[in-house]
């Protein structure tokens, strides 16, 4: 049965992937639009490409990974392939999972690029044993919070984009990504610590230069904890939801 709904959800995943990944919002909020925020960020700072890159690639991850799936509902509910979808025999979490997998490979793959600039500038992964499953686990985590804000019942990705960008860009301000954790005040952590992009930033700067904040255990458990529970409420709130959308 598990192995069933999983081969299900990865033919959920491939439609997406025909379908969405070179959507016109999915290019421009998960790739230009975190680009040009870094750029602003990194022009005319006294900052090598060690001490950028992991930023850069904190904020490529949680952009592309979290692009394509706030888009998919509300697209499906509009062109009625929803219905469809739902009437065929399949679990709502099974396609959730295969929505959420669809962004989980659309931000590793784009992630593999900011690895590959630090690589030609001289820049090495010391710990890739803990960078590779870092990543793995945070684009699932990031890709579920996606799938999270699509929850409201609309059929129009616009309203899905302007939730997806209220709760995204504040996590990225307290995220320790332009300002490390521990030049932050105190009450800055305090907000730091709700967000699931401050600890996949710090297993990073861990990875690069051995400089982290919390222990890699925390940082790990704290990602799976975040995956869990915006899993699960996402498939919860889509649930309700999806009546509503047919």
């Amino acid at each position: 049965m598990f192995l069933e709904q999983l081969k299900r959800a990865w033919v959920v995943c491939k439609k997406d992937i025909r379908i969405y990944f070179f959507k016109a919002p999915v290019l421009i909020f998960g790739i230009l639009f975190p680009i040009f925020l870094f750029l602003a960020f990194g022009i005319g700072r006294d900052l090598s490409v060690g001490d950028l890159l992991p930023g850069m690639i904190a904020i490529a991850l949680f952009f592309t990974s979290a692009a394509i799936v706030p888009l998919i509902a509300p697209w499906e509910t509009r062109t009625k392939t929803l219905e469809r979808l739902v009437s065929s025999p399949i679990l709502i979490s099974t396609i959730i999972l295969g929505d959420i997998l669809a962004s989980f490979l659309f931000g590793i793959i784009i992630t593999v690029i900011p690895v590959i600039v630090g690589i030609i500038s001289g820049i090495s992964i010391k710990s890739l044993y803990i960078f590779i499953p870092g990543v793995l686990l945070a684009s699932f985590c990031f890709s579920s919070l996606g799938s999270l804000m699509s929850t409201p019942p609309s059929d129009t990705p616009a309203n899905t984009n302007m939730i997806s960008t209220v709760i995204k860009f504040p996590l990225v301000f307290i995220s320790g990504i332009f300002i490390p954790l521990g030049d932050i005040p105190v009450w800055g952590r305090v907000f730091s610590y709700i967000s699931p992009l401050t600890y996949f930033t710090d297993l990073v700067r861990f990875s690069i230069d051995k400089k982290n904040y919390f222990p890699v255990g925390i940082d790990f458990l704290a990602l799976f904890i975040f995956s869990l529970i915006f899993y699960i409420l996402a498939v919860k709130l889509h649930q309700r939801n999806i009546p509503r959308r047919i």
